[in-house]
């Protein structure tokens, strides 16, 4: 009977030891995906404010037309990225855009002068900023849930149930992280 009883006590413990670690699996996993949703909502932030932003250069800067219609394409590939990867890659080639964008606008005095470009520029400057964080949360959660559907005992109830690695939302190319120069 005892034995019975002790048999029973672990099997209760290891039931109550499994569903404690698939309860922090799937937290783990639901925090990624809202700090996923934080990023998008970033990212269509900045994608709003391209447009105001680009059709305020083109009055200034009609020549620089390379650099006006690589923010428009890298915008468009971005918002119809299939996969976070894709959007990630899609996402540093526009930020290197932008920055170029920015150079350009530093040749044409009168533009910098104008206060919806400024208005815009600091409204764009802010959601970059804001972007930034979202990603580092965004990262922080897909490093938490990376660990435990990796490391032991936990890889074998991530395994059971189908839980997989979260990939992190990272410039493609290490090229994207230099600052992007403007010859004229």
């Amino acid at each position: 009977m005892f034995s019975f009883l002790g048999f029973l006590v672990v099997l209760v413990l290891a039931a109550l030891f499994v569903i404690g670690m698939y309860n922090g699996l799937v937290r783990s996993r639901n925090m990624m995906e809202e700090a996923f949703s934080g990023v998008d909502v970033q990212l269509k932030k900045r994608s709003d404010l391209i447009p105001n932003l680009v059709e305020t250069v083109k009055g200034y800067a009609i020549h620089e037309r390379e650099v006006l219609d690589a923010v428009t394409k890298w915008r468009a590939q971005a918002q119809q990225a299939p996969s976070r990867e894709a959007q990630a890659a899609s996402e540093g080639m526009l930020s290197q855009a932008l920055g170029r964008l920015f150079a350009v606008a530093e040749n044409y005095p009168q533009l910098k002068a104008d206060a919806n470009f400024r208005e815009l520029q600091a409204a764009l400057a802010q959601v970059e900023d804001d972007l930034q964080n979202a990603r580092r949360y965004y990262n922080g959660t897909v490093r938490d849930l990376n660990i435990k559907v990796q490391s032991f005992p936990s890889n074998i109830v991530a395994g059971m149930f189908g839980f997989a690695r979260g990939t992190f939302f990272e410039l493609e190319n290490p090229a994207d992280r230099a600052t992007p120069t403007v010859k004229f």
